[in-house]
């Protein structure tokens, strides 16, 4: 058997400090995380809000494109202007949408302009216009 001793292994100066001494960066990596963690609510936040405006967007149009062409469907059959409105709002409501104008033409046609809210807490409401009716006239080729 070799009875020969190993040499004792070179300990840095940093290292012989007592283990209830902490070092400097104990505890960073924590911070990093909890600030990765941070931006990414952030980032979440913006883009619920912004899904939540762009469905608001898209409810507006629908509403706005069924409740004229509800309201055209009544001045083709005949109806006036004022039942062809009426007609127009109540189809407006039953797509959670507020009738903000209504306006029937001569030429058998009407505008509508809705409003939605949006189902996120401030960001208020979303409007469209729509027309329905016959096309207007061809401008001369």
């Amino acid at each position: 058997m070799n009875s020969r001793r190993l040499p004792a292994p070179v300990v840095p100066p940093h290292r012989m400090r007592s283990r209830s001494v902490r070092r400097r960066d104990d505890g960073s990596a924590t911070v990093v995380v909890l600030a990765v963690l941070g931006v990414l609510l952030v980032v979440a936040a913006a883009a619920f809000t912004l899904v939540g405006a762009v469905v608001a967007s898209h409810r507006a149009h629908a509403a706005a494109d069924l409740s004229a062409l509800a309201g055209a469907a009544l001045l083709v059959q005949g109806q006036g202007p004022g039942s062809a409105c009426v007609r127009a709002a109540a189809a407006a409501r039953r797509n959670d949408a507020v009738s903000v104008s209504c306006r029937a033409g001569a030429d058998l046609s009407i505008e509508v302009v809705v409003s939605v809210p949006a189902r996120i807490p401030g960001l208020g409401a979303a409007s469209a216009r729509a027309r329905a009716g016959p096309a207007p006239p061809a401008t001369g080729r």
